[in-house]
This record gives C-alpha cells, structure tokens and sequence, in this order.
C-alpha cells in the first residue's frame, strides 16, 4: 500500500498534469483541498486514488516497486518545489 504521509502538495500541483484538470480551482490547488487535507477523501476519484490507480491502469505497463517509485519521487520533488 501506498504511504501518504497527507503534506498535501500533490493536490496543490495539479497544473502538472491535464489529468486533474477538472480538479483544479484555477491556480493549481484542488477545489476539494481543504488545509492539507482531501475533503472529499472517501469519495474520491479514482485518479487521485495511487493503489486502485495502479491496478486499473498501469499494472500491465511496470511492476508495483516502479510504480511506488515513481510516486514517492513525484512526492519528494513536490515537497521540494522542483517543478
């Protein structure tokens, strides 16, 4: 399983990715984000859910450690302001 520690900067980066697009209030930061926490987090979507993102669409394409991997990098680069 995924180990969110819930810092909240993937929700403040969406413009990284159209992907969130519809997630994102206009300056980057999810409309859901409330503090640093989802407000919708039992409701939501799946994109934002890391396992369950991995199961349904990259399972085929890497193993679960490459994937986790690439997580925790994207995480840590966030919390680093690297983009």
């Amino acid at each position: 399983m995924f180990v969110c520690d819930r810092c909240g900067e993937c929700c403040r980066h969406l413009d990284l990715s159209p992907l969130y697009r519809d997630l994102d209030r206009g300056d980057g930061t999810c409309r859901y984000l409330d503090g640093d926490l989802c407000g919708i987090y039992d409701t939501r979507p799946l994109i934002c859910r890391v396992d369950e993102s991995y199961e349904m669409f990259f399972r085929e394409s890497m193993s679960l450690e490459e994937y986790y991997r690439r997580n925790y990098a994207a995480c840590a680069a966030m919390k680093k302001h690297l983009f």
